[in-house]
């Protein structure tokens, strides 16, 4: 009583290796660019008529069509709820986070949206694989690094400290030492904004050690590379610098 069964049948069959042979060679990733509007139509109490080609979509062999999934599962996780999404979504992200490169940046480009979506415990989960982010298929493809520090800055908020520290510290000190200045650069905006975090939950042991390890890895450096990321950290977070320097004097 939503859509014409027909209208539905139509659609559903998009994912047919036949049609993509007869109609349109793209077909099924024009279903898999449709899906989210299809599912707010539906609702999430219809889910069950879509699951399966869902499943087919994220299988197919062609990766523009994984790729666009990847793009708007945040999207469908807000139309499903956390429920469905745990249960019907995490396996298929999972799936998206070992694909390829071209795969991995949708999800990549809406990692904060995705994760705070899901309960604590379940989100935890992924502090182990974050790591993974930081190896690209292809080592040139910096914008891949670059997002990644963006989207750590906007995830920060969904870990306590001690996450922070134990896990994302060295995610951002590696990106520090990146190749390409943009990536640099917008990793010192990282490491500016785990200080802040640090101090806004008084942190202060956390906070310190940091900051000796800024010290020992960039202050102390011997190349001038890295003594210039130092400066650059100190000119992005003066304030939080100049918090933890008063407090260790």
């Amino acid at each position: 009583d939503i859509i014409p069964q027909p209208l539905l049948d139509q659609y559903l069959s998009m994912t047919d290796p036949a049609r993509a042979q007869t109609v349109d060679t793209e077909i099924a990733k024009h279903c898999a660019y449709s899906l989210p509007g299809v599912a707010l139509t539906l609702g999430r109490q219809n889910w069950h008529c879509l699951k399966d080609t869902y499943e087919t979509l994220a299988s197919d062999v062609q990766w523009k069509v994984r790729r666009t999934l990847a793009f708007s599962i945040h999207e469908l996780a807000v139309i499903l709820g956390d429920q469905l999404t745990a249960a019907d979504l995490v396996p298929i992200f999972n799936g998206f986070l070992k694909d390829m490169d071209e795969v991995r940046i949708g999800v990549l480009k809406h990692l904060y949206d995705f994760l705070k979506l899901l309960h604590a415990d379940k989100r935890r989960e992924y502090l182990y694989q974050l790591q993974e982010f930081v190896v690209t298929h292809n080592s040139r493809n910096w914008r891949f690094r670059y997002e990644l520090a963006e989207q750590l800055i906007l995830i920060l908020e969904l870990y306590n400290p001690n996450d922070v520290y134990d896990y994302l510290r060295h995610i951002a000190l590696t990106l520090c030492s990146d190749k390409v200045s943009e990536v640099r650069w917008i990793s010192f905006k990282l490491v500016v904004a785990i200080l802040q975090k640090f101090y806004a939950n008084s942190a202060n042991a956390l906070g310190l050690n940091f900051i000796n390890e800024l010290v020992v890895r960039f202050r102390h450096c011997s190349k001038w590379v890295g003594r210039q990321a130092f400066a650059f950290i100190c000119q992005v977070g003066m304030f939080s610098l100049c918090f933890y320097v008063y407090i260790k004097c």
